[in-house]
């Protein structure tokens, strides 16, 4: 069945919208949340997205490549995918394109520091990347929707620090995300049944795990490099083809 642009875009303007309330939000609370308010909400949000993980990483357990399970491939994906992270040094590369846009607009005031702080933190990371796929492929909107919950909490804290600048980043999430979720979409022309692929499948399970490194990162149990792994997103399908064709 053909996705409505609502449907592919439903997780999105969910995002945008919490991202507006909480921007809201902190305006009113500006300089009046205590810290461990704060700390308790991201530590409720880590706890769900260590859920959610679970839950998309049990679609490995689905998909097969010829007589290969999915798990094995999904961890030589990971693996792969990783190490060329770590090779390409995507994590500093991120980290520096920040530093570099923060420093470039460091004498615009709390107004643009807020505004390029909060793109950054919504906009640049796995879940932006995989929750705008799957919401464009299938319509399932959870990511993003766990996704938006944590930013919208996060809103709440960066307005209390830079002001209403925040709340504009609504506007490269609209742009940013929303044209992943539409470029993502036009692949279910190709795929007959997005939800049930097996190249579907292994995606969905390898960005589980790295979803669960998320809410590792969100609870400070350890630093996980979760950026270094994206390009296991990539490589899971092509993992899953050279598996089949070796069987």
């Amino acid at each position: 069945m053909e996705l409505s642009l609502l449907d592919k875009l439903s997780g999105t303007l969910a995002n945008a919208a919490t991202v507006t309330l909480g921007t809201g939000l902190g305006l009113m609370l500006r300089g009046r949340l205590p810290e461990r308010m704060a700390r308790i909400m991201v530590q409720g949000v880590g706890l769900t997205t260590l859920f959610i993980g679970f839950s998309m990483a049990s679609a490995l357990g689905k998909a097969r490549g010829g007589a290969i399970d999915g798990v094995v491939l999904g961890l030589i994906a990971l693996v792969l995918g990783g190490l060329l992270g770590e090779w390409w040094r995507i994590e500093e590369a991120l980290e520096g394109i920040g530093e570099k846009i923060k420093q470039a607009v460091r004498g615009g005031g709390s107004f643009t520091e807020g505004f390029v702080a909060a793109s950054l933190l919504f906009c640049v990371g796995p879940m932006t990347l995989l929750g705008s796929i799957q919401n464009g492929l299938t319509g399932d909107a959870s990511i993003l929707l766990l996704k938006a919950t944590l930013d919208g909490l996060s809103a709440i804290a960066l307005t209390s620090s830079f002001g209403v600048g925040v709340g504009f980043s609504v506007l490269v999430i609209l742009g940013y995300q929303g044209g992943i979720a539409l470029l993502a979409g036009t692949l279910s022309q190709v795929l007959p049944d997005p939800a049930q692929d097996p190249r579907v499948l292994l995606v969905t399970g390898v960005g589980g795990l790295m979803v669960l490194g998320v809410g590792i990162n969100l609870l400070g149990l350890t630093k996980v490099r979760v950026g270094s792994f994206l390009p296991a997103l990539l490589l899971a399908p092509l993992v899953w083809a050279l598996a089949n064709w070796l069987s």
